[in-house]
């Protein structure tokens, strides 16, 4: 049997691979596009109003049933504001920043929230601008604090003549160095937290479901008046009043800003003016 030549192996030419079929984009949920669905919005208000206002909502409103159902004589009551928290002293100044720090949370996760979509919260609330927009703030801080401010005053001396309103503690620190700081501090954070809590963020809300203006505007100014209940009744119906207004101006606006300061400027008189106005001057608005 005779040998066969050996036969040279030709290598294999490799089959071409099939191109890469582009993959399908994922469809784009309609609310990533428009902003969150209305379902949504429902929940995210339950917990933001959840975590600040809502709740001393809820607790004022028991605490003022609770009033009528054990029939308390409301003008010997007293509701402090601004309490010591600890006898040792550094304990309490830290205890008083832990305080308004974390006062300030809900803000922060509203502006967490106004900044998706690379928007700028900021700019969504009317807390930046042009200068001449600046300049337009610093006047309408001081009407709405005069507006609002002076006939606050007076239905709380009024209110508190006729025995329909608690009496209001507005610094249970003690006499310390630091005692005037964090009072001011106080009414810094109680400003922004109610602001862009109640007419900020709610009534930006409320719009983006389709509630119009009045509405918006009413349910904002319930729920100020709501958390303001523990006072009384005429303190919680003026503060409606003062919730319609900022509301509206808001609104109209679309500048937080003035209202921030004015809130500001108004408890910031409201904290430390106790403390350096004439005994005689307290007694006569019911403040002693």
């Amino acid at each position: 049997m005779s040998d066969s030549p050996a036969m040279e192996s030709v290598p294999a030419v490799p089959e071409p691979l099939p191109e890469p079929v582009p993959a399908r984009p994922e469809p784009v949920p309609a609310d990533a596009a428009s902003g969150p669905s209305p379902r949504r919005l429902k929940f995210e208000i339950a917990i933001v109003l959840g975590l600040s206002l809502g709740q001393s909502a809820a607790y004022a409103i028991t605490q003022f049933i609770e009033y009528y159902v054990k029939q308390v004589d409301i003008s010997t009551t007293t509701s402090t504001l601004n309490r010591s928290t600890s006898s040792v002293a550094w304990i309490d100044l830290v205890q008083q920043l832990m305080v308004i720090g974390f006062r300030l949370m809900p803000v922060l996760l509203v502006f967490y929230l106004f900044s998706d979509r690379g928007r700028s919260a900021w700019r969504a609330l009317g807390l930046v601008g042009p200068w001449s927009r600046v300049k337009g703030d610093i006047g309408w801080t001081f009407g709405i604090a005069a507006i609002i401010g002076i006939p606050g005053i007076a239905l709380y001396a009024v209110s508190r003549a006729l025995g329909m309103t608690v009496n209001i503690d507005t610094s249970g620190l003690p006499d310390q160095w630091w005692a005037a700081t964090i009072l001011l501090l106080s009414a810094a954070s109680t400003g922004i937290l109610e602001e862009v809590i109640a007419v900020g963020y709610f009534v930006t809300r409320l719009r983006e479901m389709r509630w119009g203006v009045p509405a918006a505007i009413l349910a904002s100014a319930l729920l100020r008046g709501a958390y303001h209940l523990y006072q009384g009744w005429p303190m919680a119906l003026g503060n409606v009043v003062m919730g319609v207004v900022f509301a509206y101006v808001y609104v109209r606006r679309g500048r937080l800003g003035p209202l921030i300061a004015a809130h500001l400027l108004m408890d910031s008189i409201a904290f430390i003016g106790p403390e350096l106005a004439p005994e005689s001057w307290l007694v006569w608005l019911g403040l002693q």
